[in-house]
């Protein structure tokens, strides 16, 4: 395996685990991507060196684990609610409506960098389902009209701040 370029901060953050191995691979997965947003190749092959594991076991383990992200999350990360609630009031179609309008499918962003889109198993506010949020702000009792109107407010707010 190459050596890859040395990230000086994933190279901090290893340094939590001095005497890691191959057992702390996940721990090692979690604590640098809540410090980098996403598991980038040179990022996991900076880990698999570290613990001494070849890529393709560090990749195979973070494909596994649905928690793990591998393109930089937009600046605005969509979570549409699926549970059993959300489900029953419709968010299929709110989904639908949110695939349509970003043209990205749930696990990706946006060209512009703007919008991720996720899939959650629940938000935990079935009173109010269907429902999504977007950076930790909540929108309830969704519908496709008000999905439009969502996305546009956002980015109606970008197009002011450039």
């Amino acid at each position: 395996m190459s050596k890859p370029n040395t990230n000086t901060t994933v190279a901090s953050l290893l340094k939590k685990f001095p005497k890691a191995n191959r057992g702390d691979l996940i721990p090692i997965l979690q604590c640098v991507q809540d410090s980098e947003k996403f598991l980038s190749k040179s990022t996991m092959m900076e880990i698999g060196e570290f613990l001494k594991l070849p890529l393709s076991k560090v990749y195979g383990v973070a494909t596994f684990y649905n928690q793990f992200k591998f393109h930089p999350p937009g600046k605005y990360q969509i979570q549409i609610c699926r549970g059993t609630a959300c489900h029953v009031e419709g968010s299929s179609t709110i989904l639908a409506a949110l695939i349509n309008d970003l043209k990205i499918n749930t696990g990706e962003t946006t060209s512009d960098g703007l919008f991720s889109l996720e899939v959650v198993a629940c938000i935990g506010a079935c009173g109010l389902a269907p429902v999504m949020s977007i950076n930790g702000e909540f929108f309830a009792k969704l519908t496709t009209e008000k999905i439009k109107h969502i996305i546009q407010d956002f980015r109606d707010k970008e197009a002011s701040n450039e």
